[in-house]
């Protein structure tokens, strides 16, 4: 999908990857960027920084609340027209293993889960009946292969590219296009409390992030990966799965996790 006369909703676009990406599909020729976030004035922010006057909005939203959600978009559509992009992109850490609170496990499923279960119900309908329509998910490495001493998140975000790859199967014959972005360490305000053993492919900065997406929206690829070492990972996992575990533990070992 070419960006240029598009109309985008990007959650978690009060800062880091959501505002970068915001950033650069202007720059691509977006008609208009929403940017929601749960701190609605980073989000008024940011949209001011996009430089496109009325046409970039900044909202508060609480991304697990689908009425919310469903409001978002039909104000969307009523200020600029039809939804061509929505980035699920909203997100937070979550430390422990199965000893973390029923409500820790609560919050990362509303957040790394349902919040895309309600975007996807909010936009699908009107994309589908167009024939056309994108979907980009934030998920993570961590989804693909495991973030140590994170249970909570890990598994959420590989739920979060299984439900990804639900609607490319499933809607794909219908003109919907989905991609799903598993970075590991990016430069954001998540970054000191995911990252802080260092267990990454080097740090990216969100701005380059955001190249990497857009160069994947207008090539239509599912996987999105920042690092491209994590690709590398997951042949590994599928070839070997014993020995990956294996060699995971020994990562848990030495990060003392």
């Amino acid at each position: 999908m070419e960006l240029t006369d598009r109309v985008v909703i990007i959650t978690g676009g009060g800062g880091g990857i959501g505002a970068a990406m915001g950033r650069r599909f202007v720059r691509a020729g977006a008609r208009a960027v929403v940017l929601a976030d749960r701190d609605g004035d980073a989000a008024a922010a940011a949209a001011t920084g996009l430089g496109i006057g009325e046409r970039g909005l900044g909202v508060a939203l609480d991304v697990t609340d689908e009425a919310a959600v469903v409001a978002l978009v039909e104000d969307t559509m009523r200020r600029f027209g039809p939804v061509d992009l929505f980035c699920s992109n909203a997100g937070a850490g979550a430390e422990g293993g199965l000893d973390a609170s029923n409500d820790a496990w609560q919050r990362q499923w509303e957040l790394h889960v349902m919040s895309h279960v309600y975007a996807g119900r909010a936009v699908l309908p009107s994309m589908i009946a167009r024939g056309e329509g994108y979907l980009m998910h934030t998920a993570s490495a961590a989804g693909l292969l495991l973030a140590v001493g994170s249970a909570p998140y890990s598994v959420t975000k590989a739920a979060c590219i299984k439900l990804a790859e639900y609607e490319a199967i499933t809607h794909g014959d219908d003109g919907i296009r989905v991609s799903v972005l598993c970075p590991q360490g990016v430069n954001t305000a998540m970054a000191p409390r995911q990252l802080g053993d260092g267990g990454t492919d080097g740090i990216r900065e969100p701005d380059e992030v955001a190249d990497v997406v857009l160069a994947a929206i207008e090539e239509e690829r599912f996987f999105v990966l920042p690092h491209p070492e994590v690709g590398d990972y997951v042949v590994r996992k599928a070839t070997d799965p014993d020995r990956w575990v294996k060699g995971m533990r020994r990562l848990r070992a030495r990060s003392g996790r």
